[in-house]
């Protein structure tokens, strides 16, 4: 298969979907690669390092779109790319389409295969190509709280883990999945006392035995919520439901009673954001100010790390992309529960439920549209 890695044009996006070293192992399984030139400078990976893996260099976007037959990309396609976009191609990337309704009927139209990294299950249920950077995510969150929160910055002027004789700061976590607990462990590590808030009972108790005895992992409720913001200096937002717009756990009403300068990230940007005050930022200008409280909601937060992101990108999605190369997307799907679960959109139907939920379109089992069609 001819597959086509692509320079990411979003805003402050440095990451690349393939290393060289993920190119040289789909080479030697007899595919054809195509990188478009400068696609991996901002992870450190130079041309020359992809041709050396056995890639093709190629000068612009228009030309990979036009002979690969399955495109990669880190993030969802810009709309400068839905016009190359040809009917039946496969895209391969982080789409989030539930925070977006334009990216999802601009890919409804170009009747493309749409393949969502976050929505590919692993055996157990887990997301495994969201895990990689939802790890990255919540640490993340913690730098950039910790940072924030200076009062260089606007925030309150206070040191994430205190001094002896000074409390630390408090950091309240909403959503105790991969990015709640990597963000939890992190400012645990700096020594913030922690609420870690969440509504599955068992996965309380297990983070209650991993965590360290400053964090206190506990059952989410508007209630709770409602309670534990006020005595906030940092709020991580990191609710995740499958394939679904976020919801909003943070009203706008609650931001009276929170602390003037604390400092709230919603990890959930990407997805429609946690938070009723939520609107997506940039690294470049990544905070606003709503009621004297700092917002900073940058959807692609691993993009600020790109070589450490890229790198583990690569060994989440590579298993995936030579599976798809190797049967074609129908094939893969009919082989792996995980591959068709990623399948969002195809030929125009919309076959993921959260995302025909969030703009009231018509949803169509990806299994009803593998009975028609020939293998």
């Amino acid at each position: 298969m001819i597959i086509g890695i692509l320079k990411e044009i979003k805003t402050d996006e440095n990451r690349v979907c393939m290393t060289p070293a993920g190119v040289e192992i789909m080479t030697s399984h007899g595919h054809h690669i195509l990188v478009e030139t400068s696609a991996g400078i901002g992870s450190c990976f130079s041309d020359e390092q992809y041709q050396q893996a056995g890639a093709e260099i190629v000068a612009a976007p228009a030309e990979i779109y036009g002979r690969s037959a399955m495109v990669m990309h880190v993030k969802e396609p810009q709309p400068c790319e839905y016009g190359l976009i040809r009917e039946g191609q496969i895209i391969f990337t982080y789409f989030h389409f539930a925070a977006s309704e334009a990216l999802t009927r601009a890919m409804i139209e170009c009747r493309c295969v749409c393949i969502a990294y976050e929505t590919i299950e692993g055996p157990n249920g887990t997301l495994p190509l969201l895990i990689p950077m939802s790890e990255v995510a919540g640490r993340m969150a913690v730098q950039e709280g910790a940072k924030y929160v200076e009062r260089a910055q606007g925030g309150r002027g206070i040191l994430l883990g205190g001094v002896p004789g000074v409390a630390p700061a408090t950091v309240l976590v909403l959503g105790g999945g991969v990015v709640g607990a990597n963000a939890a462990l992190m400012a645990c590590g700096l020594g913030a006392k922690v609420y870690l808030l969440d509504k599955n009972l068992e996965r309380l108790r297990h983070l209650s035995e991993i965590m360290p005895k400053n964090c206190f992992a506990m059952m989410s409720s508007p209630a709770a919520v409602r309670e534990l913001i006020q005595h906030a200096d940092v709020v991580i937002g990191a609710v995740l439901l499958h394939g679904a717009k976020a919801p909003h756990l943070v009203s706008r009403d609650m931001l009276k009673t929170i602390k003037k300068g604390a400092v709230m990230i919603d990890v959930a940007i990407d997805q429609g954001g946690c938070f009723e005050t939520s609107r997506p930022t940039t690294h470049h200008e990544p905070t606003y100010e709503v009621d004297g409280i700092i917002h900073y909601c940058v959807t692609n937060m691993p993009g600020a790390v790109p070589l450490t992101s890229t790198m583990a990108l690569t060994n989440a999605t590579l298993p995936y992309a030579a599976l798809i190369a190797e049967k074609g997307w129908k094939q893969a799907a009919r082989s792996a529960q995980g591959v068709k679960e990623g399948i969002n959109i195809v030929n125009g139907m919309v076959t993921c439920n959260g995302v025909a939920a969030a703009f009231g379109m018509e949803y169509i089992p990806v299994d009803d549209v593998l009975k028609d069609l020939n293998p």
